[in-house]
């Protein structure tokens, strides 16, 4: 019985391998395997495929590096300090009413202009 079963095995063994043996021979010049033969697998699973491959995964193309503008730093031109003169401002006063133009509103005189003086 031990021998019937090593027989056994020995020509599905054989068989396997004399199909896989002869498959990529191709007898040269690129024409493939041709001839049939019976082949023995094993075959984890139901037998069957999906009809549809899935998708590839889409994948987020690499960011841009940010824009970055710079900006030249703003120029300031200093005014010079305006050049000691008269002075521009008077004071007016009125003869009429002997005092000054804020404390006189109206003078029938008229006015007289005057350069101011410190206090004292």
């Amino acid at each position: 019985m031990n021998a019937s079963k090593f027989l056994t095995a020995f020509l599905l063994l054989s068989v396997a391998t004399v199909g896989t043996a002869r498959a990529d021979h191709g007898y040269g010049y690129g024409h493939g395997y041709r001839g049939g033969g019976v082949g023995v697998g094993v075959v984890i699973g139901p037998g069957f495929g999906p009809w549809y491959y899935p998708a590839a995964p889409y994948y987020y193309p690499p960011s841009y590096p940010p824009v970055v503008i710079q900006q030249q730093a703003p120029v300031y031109v200093e005014q010079p300090a305006p050049a000691a003169g008269e002075p521009s401002n008077f004071w007016y006063y009125c003869t009429g009413a002997k005092a000054y133009y804020p404390y006189v509103k109206e003078c029938p005189g008229g006015w007289q202009r005057v350069a101011p003086q410190p206090p004292g």
